[in-house]
């Protein structure tokens, strides 16, 4: 392949010409199972009629005006994201990385307008995975996202996911914020416990800091609630990130904060051209339009804890492929034994996509509609990938 596009992905060789529903296909004809989604961007799946619909009609009517102006559908959008959280404001951006600047901001800007000008550090875990700007690779664990871009922002301390000792232990006068990704998905499909999750809670509101939630990938229903926090009860945080989800295929992300930590979010402290236009606000208002209805959310949690089932069942017939199944919701990992790279080409030579992570790890991040029939196919493919790789173990 050659292409004058910059070439900072590995790209597999797929050339795809449409989705429907749970599937894609390529321009030769071949359907593809989507267990990747975008890597959990396509929540509703490809060409939902509903989304389609909606943002046929806006593209018609209005596109951009900036945010120097009302946009309707944004205001109604973050009241209900507002209505369906703990939070009270909402600021809509363009992608993960940036609702997560804007929560990294946020923090200090609280603590700056407290006169606490000392309160700058984020807390925040090993493994995670926050974007692709220099503050979100500073915040992240990657050693290999990181890689080349020194100096980093020096405002990140990190600790073992999941470790409360050592995140206590590492709380200083400088301490403005904790950042977690409940479950954490380049990291290796790393689920937090709930009772970790409860204890973060507490320790914030111990230390007088605040909570930060990177629930990018594992918002907006994939768990079988609209947030993932949600299954911790006594949980929620003071600011949340989100995006892949939230515009089923249309860039958008949104930063949810409760009033106080937005408290020093005024006029001129942050801003964007392009977040929260017309568009991007149509389109998530119909991604809501589907996960908040009746049942979605149940049929998701159904789906998830069968597939979870027959996903178990599969690693205990195949130890030499699969050592462990990991996940909640539609967020599944495989760690495999035999190399994930391997495992995902082979699952493509049985017509389904997954996606890698870290800690040789395949991650399942179906669309959210799939049901019993596509379930039954990627347990096929499934089984007919673990047979292939355990014969050349």
């Amino acid at each position: 392949m050659t292409s004058a596009v910059m070439p900072t992905y590995a790209r597999f060789d797929l050339e795809f010409d449409r989705g429907e529903g749970c599937y894609l296909y390529t321009v030769d004809g071949r359907r593809f199972l989507d267990f990747t989604s975008g890597i959990a961007v396509n929540a509703l799946g490809h060409a939902h009629p509903h989304l389609v619909k909606t943002l046929q009609e806006q593209a018609g009517k209005l596109w951009h005006v900036s945010n120097l102006y009302r946009i309707p559908d944004q205001e109604r959008l973050a009241e209900r994201l507002v209505a369906h959280s703990f939070a009270d404001y909402a600021f809509f951006c363009n992608s993960g990385a940036e609702a997560l600047e804007c929560g990294i901001k946020m923090a200090r800007k609280h603590f700056y307008d407290k006169g606490q000008t000392e309160k700058y550090r984020v807390i925040c875990a090993d493994g995670s995975f926050h974007g692709r700007t220099l503050a979100t690779i500073s915040a992240g664990g990657s050693a290999k996202v990181k890689k080349g871009f020194d100096p980093l922002v020096d405002a990140f301390d990190h600790v073992p996911f999941g470790n409360m000792n050592e995140l206590r232990n590492a709380i200083t006068p400088q301490t403005a914020a904790i950042l977690v990704e409940p479950i954490q998905g380049e990291g290796g499909i790393q689920v937090g416990q709930l009772d970790y999750l409860r204890a973060l809670r507490e320790t914030a509101d111990e230390f007088g800091i605040l909570l930060h939630y990177d629930e990018v990938q594992c918002g907006i229903g994939r768990t079988g609630k609209l947030f993932a926090y949600e299954w911790a009860g006594k949980a929620a945080p003071d600011i949340i990130s989100l995006a892949k989800g939230l515009g089923g295929g249309f860039p958008v992300g949104a930063c949810l904060a409760t009033a106080d930590a937005a408290s020093g979010m005024t006029a001129g402290a942050h801003g964007t051209t392009f977040g929260g236009n017309p568009l991007a606000m149509a389109t998530a208002n119909a991604v809501l339009d589907v996960v908040l209805g009746d049942g979605f959310l149940d049929h998701v949690d159904r789906t998830a804890r069968a597939l979870w089932d027959q996903l178990t069942d599969l690693q205990k017939r195949y130890p030499t492929v699969i050592e462990q199944v990991r996940g909640a919701g539609l967020m599944l990992g495989l760690k495999c034994v035999v190399d994930s790279g391997k495992f995902i080409a082979t699952m493509m030579d049985n017509q389904m996509l997954a996606v890698g992570a870290a800690d040789n790890v395949v991650r399942l991040l179906p669309p959210l509609i799939m049901g019993e029939a596509e379930a039954e196919q990627a347990m096929a493919a499934l089984e007919a990938t673990c047979k292939t790789l355990a014969a050349e173990a």
